[in-house]
């Protein structure tokens, strides 16, 4: 279906793209599912970030299950709700490729951080869940690329993106630093800070890309002068016509 507007056309897709799309389903049909058969909820454990069951048993899916898993319905409605708002807009410019490379790389890094954190603490059985270290990596993104984009801080207050981002930063940060709060803003900042890298590195790699072809071009424009030079210099000496 699609609608006409007075300045272009969109579609219903552009509300909900397919990577958004189908992070949303999986995310959501999980949740029920455990809900439905609290039975399962055993094998839960077996998908959530467990430091000792990374580092020492090598369950390294964990850095990827964790993130489709949430706790209660305020839990996964903050995170889905964030994941539309904000991750829509990234994949609309990005691509669905690029989008859920960055999506997932910000999960992967927020689960490595709460794991080193915890190991170092000694806190090896603690059992991670939840999206929200690379939904925080998503709000990273909209703040870095929108800066002047005006929304809507926890959905009432409205303000620059650049704000939001600096706010959001500022809460996991002050929450790392009480132990055993219940929440992991060690993750939040994890996922906040690869986004952040990834994205520096992406726009460096970029312009060193404008850099070398505009080197490259310069190259090609003195080696046609020189050959210009060349002709005009030895012009006399060649026949008139050539083959």
């Amino acid at each position: 279906m699609a609608y006409q507007t007075r300045y272009r056309s969109f579609t219903i897709t552009d509300y909900l793209p397919n990577g958004v799309k189908w992070l949303l389903i999986v995310n959501v049909a999980l949740f029920v599912l455990y809900d439905v058969f609290p039975s399962l909820a055993e094998h839960m454990l077996l998908l959530s970030l467990v430091p000792i069951m990374v580092i020492r048993h090598f369950a390294i899916w964990q850095l990827v299950t964790y993130m489709f898993l949430h706790g209660g319905i305020s839990h996964i409605l903050f995170n889905m709700l964030a994941l539309w708002m904000f991750g829509a807009v990234l994949e609309r410019d990005w691509g669905t490729r690029f989008f859920l490379k960055y999506y997932f790389l910000c999960g992967i890094g927020a689960g490595l951080c709460d794991v080193a954190l915890n190991a170092i603490m000694g806190n090896w059985g603690t059992h991670t869940i939840g999206a929200s270290g690379a939904i925080y990596g998503l709000l990273m993104a909209f703040g870095v690329l929108y800066p002047n984009q005006t929304v809507l801080f926890s959905f009432i207050f409205p303000m620059k993106a650049k704000y939001m981002v600096m706010i959001v930063g500022a809460i996991a940060f002050l929450g790392a630093l009480h132990v055993n709060s219940g929440v992991s803003d060690i993750a939040h900042l994890g996922g906040m800070a690869f986004g952040y890298a990834y994205l520096r590195g992406r726009f460096l790699k970029i312009n060193l890309g404008h850099w070398q072809r505009e080197y490259n071009a310069w190259k090609i424009r003195r080696a046609k002068k020189r050959f210009q030079v060349y002709l005009r210099k030895h012009g006399s000496d060649r026949d008139t016509f050539v083959n």
